[in-house]
């Protein structure tokens, strides 16, 4: 990352002072402060953040969507807070899910007894989908 100014005092006037953390540290030379260049964070890919979301609102748990994702549960909660997602409460049904490749997912539609209950989402996952099924405590 480029350094442009002071973060203290915006002074363009600073020099190289020796190297912290594998970071190079500067001082400035009107108000003598020292600093680094701040650290750039690593970003996981849009595509990731809208599918953990997407499954989230589908009924997913946080753990749930950290294993099929690989993306940290911790992560996940912080973009449900970030982006304020409220997903609805509903106790009556709950999501079972299921990671298909093309094929096993036509075979799986191709069962009459597949297409009856329930309401199913088919979401693209990489190369594979993954089939979402609402069903219904029993009592």
């Amino acid at each position: 990352m480029k350094i442009t100014n002071c973060p203290n005092c915006n002074s363009d006037q600073y020099i190289k002072s020796g190297v912290v953390n594998q970071r190079q540290r500067y001082k400035c030379k009107d108000c003598s402060y020292f600093f680094t260049v701040n650290k750039i964070g690593k970003k996981i890919d849009d595509y990731y953040v809208n599918k953990a979301l997407q499954l989230y609102l589908e009924g997913l748990t946080y753990r749930e969507i950290e294993r099929i994702l690989g993306i940290s549960h911790v992560s996940i909660m912080n973009w449900v807070k970030k982006y304020n997602i409220k997903r609805p409460y509903n106790s009556k049904y709950h999501p079972t899910y299921k990671i298909l490749n093309a094929e096993e997912l036509a075979n799986f539609f191709s069962e009459r007894d597949n297409l009856s209950g329930a309401g199913t989402v088919v979401t693209e996952l990489g190369d594979k989908f993954m089939l979402i099924k609402w069903e219904r405590f029993r009592e």
